[in-house]
């Protein structure tokens, strides 16, 4: 009917600046091709350092009407949208929930997303930290490293990345949060993100080999984070 799914690429924005190649700024084109009459509109995607499912609709009430369905879907605590990860490291849990409160932090020149992990009832209620919860599930498991099932119930910037490294397993690419999971003997611990600057992220030379990565290509390692599944009413 009015739905149309694409497999969106690691990389590519939603919106982007003009001129610059995003998903918005493709959608005159793929309507021309595709021969449809009526504009189209981005119903649901996954953000720019993910990959995975885009939900578009060339009609406007059918767009309204599904995004206010995943809004409604979070305030019943539902998941509607499930992802896939590759994580370095395996949880010590095969199934769990990750909350956290995360919020904004300046650090020198730039914003990072940092967990609050006891933020106070002011700071949620002048909305300085949003209280945040993912459902995760190990699928598989092989050589230090897991597939996992992950189902957001709030949406964040990044809380997928920061509840994994909350995990102590940051997913595979994850260049901007993984630098926040040290090792002592092989034992991984969580980091303050004052002490951890953002830096690429470091995998042992079996994980390189097995990838066929030479620590040269490792800064282009894509973000293994991956949106699988949307449910619709």
């Amino acid at each position: 009917g009015a739905l149309l799914a694409l497999s969106k690429p690691q990389g590519l924005p939603v919106v982007g600046r003009s001129g610059d190649l995003s998903l918005d700024a493709l959608l005159p084109a793929l309507r021309r091709r595709l021969g449809l009459s009526a504009e189209l509109h981005v119903v649901k995607a996954p953000a720019r350092e993910c990959s995975g499912l885009v939900l578009l609709s060339d009609c406007y009430h059918t767009t309204k009407k599904l995004q206010q369905f995943f809004t409604n879907a979070r305030q019943r605590r539902q998941y509607p949208a499930t992802y896939r990860a590759v994580t370095v490291g395996v949880p010590a849990k095969e199934e769990g929930e990750i909350r956290t409160g995360l919020c904004w932090q300046q650090q020198g020149d730039r914003a990072m997303v940092v967990p609050v992990l006891a933020p106070g009832r002011h700071s949620l209620a002048r909305k300085e930290v949003k209280s945040t919860l993912t459902r995760y599930r190990v699928l598989g498991a092989m050589g230090g490293c897991a597939l996992l099932q992950l189902q957001p119930r709030t949406a964040f910037p990044e809380q997928l990345q920061v509840h994994l490294t909350l995990l102590l397993c940051p997913a595979l690419g994850d260049h901007e949060h993984s630098s926040r999971v040290g090792r002592v003997l092989g034992v991984p611990f969580l980091l303050t993100p004052e002490a951890a600057p953002t830096r690429t992220q470091v995998l042992d030379e079996e994980l390189l080999s097995r990838l066929r990565l030479s620590p040269r290509q490792l800064p282009h390692l894509p973000l293994h984070i991956h949106l699988q599944e949307l449910v619709l009413p």
